[in-house]
């Protein structure tokens, strides 16, 4: 007799056995602290040209979001869209249950592709922030270049990652498969100027 063995899915975060909470680096004040972001909600739209103002409008709608036509991100309470490319946006939702809600019926008016599980994210922040970025990435996160509200599509350490800025955190999409060599680099980038990872 076969006996069937069912097996129960857990939910596991892609900083687990990674990023584990702690110091790196030389104590003091931190020069950057690292925040593993847990349960973001992460879904793709992508809309044909024509399809746009309908899109526009029910975002707006639903959530008080202006959909950025450039390399911007939007926020209202809970929830914001990071453009993404040319009528493509990333929407960012602080709870998964909430983003799946935000998204109902949306596929009548653009593609939409619940990313949730596909990307790991870390928020970063302190005075030294910029200097440890600067280590790997390949674009200018100065101020007067990367301002308050900026998305970048680029690369760092030859993987692929989203970023934005608001105020003086910046917000790291990296693919879920390379979570850990990200921090190996972004581990080592950031130690020499006293680090807290908080989990």
């Amino acid at each position: 007799m076969v006996e069937m063995v069912l097996a129960r899915w857990t939910r596991r975060s892609p900083w687990a056995d990674v990023a584990a909470p702690g110091r790196i680096g030389p104590g003091g004040a931190p020069g950057v602290t690292i925040e593993a972001l847990q349960g973001l909600g992460l879904a793709m739209l992508i809309v044909a040209g024509e399809g746009r103002p309908a899109l526009a409008g029910a975002i707006a709608g639903r959530l008080g979001i202006a959909l950025p036509e450039t390399p911007l991100i939007r926020r209202a309470g809970s929830f914001a869209a990071a453009w993404a490319g040319p009528d493509r946006w990333m929407l960012v939702a602080d709870d998964r249950d909430a983003l799946r809600s935000a998204c109902a019926d949306l596929e009548e008016l653009a593609a939409v592709s619940e990313q949730s599980d596909g990307w790991a994210a870390l928020r970063l922040s302190g005075p030294a922030v910029r200097r440890a970025l600067a280590k790997g990435f390949i674009i200018d996160l100065h101020p007067a270049a990367f301002g308050d509200g900026a998305v970048a599509l680029t690369a760092v350490a030859h993987m692929n990652v989203a970023i934005w800025r608001e105020g003086e955190t910046f917000t790291i999409l990296v693919p879920r498969s390379m979570a850990g060599s990200f921090w190996s680099w972004l581990s080592a980038s950031a130690a020499e100027f006293g680090c807290d990872v908080r989990g």
